[in-house]
């Protein structure tokens, strides 16, 4: 059996494991994500610790961003223009590869988590899918043919604008860059902010659900548009609220007016716009995903 190094790099907590796929972990350890050097540095004694039992091929990390994706870059493998506090300008990869000596595969945690859909979580075999998750932040990865989407950086969808309508929603915003973009008024964060309790303690019947399910609609109909994706997966923290997804899907119709003419949206969207199969392991199996991809390249 192979054995793969798995670092889910988040702003709040790391999680790194040994496994060789979703249904086969071995070994795991949690940590508070405090400054670089002592993350990185528990980071790199858990697998030296590990690589004495098992021989692992590569290391795959899925990372809060933004991040360098260009291996010609000097600053290649950094955690780069993030508000998370001391880690703005971050070489993260660097590190791994010098003390452990394995290839490192580098990418979003949004990225790596919709590669783990594509992968292990596809019964339908799609060829392309966009990835969402809505929690502490809300980001976005595509993967299509098997490839997340890169191109001058990498998606940063958690910051598309948005169409608020003041009067639904005079909430002017949690972003620190943009105010109310899709982040800023639907992370949780932002509705936290809004009602002083989580979105898990607002109740299935708040009015404030029918107007996040706009504003997802309004984003996934921009995915609709813009890439055509065979499947959107809406995962993370708030979207545990699974009463919202019907909402969600009413609303893209109701966008769209008929203007889309795919039977995978007009009959079928309830399989079109999903929470992730892996639940709350997309993450973790997404750079899990990224390890495999390291040694195969």
């Amino acid at each position: 059996m192979k054995y793969y190094g798995a670092v889910e790099a988040g702003g709040t907590k790391f999680v790194c494991s040994i496994a060789s796929d979703p249904d086969h972990y071995v070994e795991e350890i949690r940590f508070p994500t405090t400054n670089p050097q002592e993350t990185i540095g528990k980071t790199i004694d858990f697998f030296k610790e590990q690589m004495k039992k098992y021989t692992l091929k590569s290391i795959g990390v899925a990372s809060f961003g933004p991040i360098d994706l260009h291996p010609d870059s000097p600053t290649y493998g950094y955690i780069t223009s993030t508000p998370k506090p001391g880690w703005k300008d971050t070489d993260l990869i660097g590190p791994l590869e010098k003390e452990l000596g394995l290839p490192c595969a580098f990418d979003t945690d949004v990225n790596g988590a919709a590669l783990a859909e594509y992968r292990w979580g596809n019964p339908e075999n799609v060829k392309s899918l966009v990835y969402y998750t809505i929690g502490t932040g809300v980001g976005a990865g595509a993967v299509i043919d098997g490839k997340p989407v890169h191109g001058l950086l990498h998606p940063e969808a958690g910051h598309v604008l948005l169409r608020r309508d003041p009067e639904k929603d005079p909430y002017q915003g949690h972003c620190p860059f943009h105010g109310d973009c899709l982040e800023g008024l639907c992370a949780g964060p932002a509705i936290q902010d809004r009602f002083g309790i989580s979105a898990d303690k607002l109740g299935e019947n708040h009015p404030f659900w029918d107007v996040f399910a706009n504003y997802l609609a309004q984003t996934c109909v921009a995915q609709i548009l813009m890439l055509s994706p065979e499947k959107i997966v809406l995962g993370g923290g708030v979207m545990h609220q699974e009463h919202v997804f019907p909402k969600i899907r009413k609303e893209v119709l109701k966008l769209l007016n008929g203007y889309v003419q795919s039977t995978a949206i007009t009959e079928h969207i309830d399989k079109y716009i999903t929470p992730p199969v892996l639940g709350d392991r997309a993450g973790a199996c997404g750079a899990v995903a990224l390890a495999q991809s390291a040694e195969t390249e």
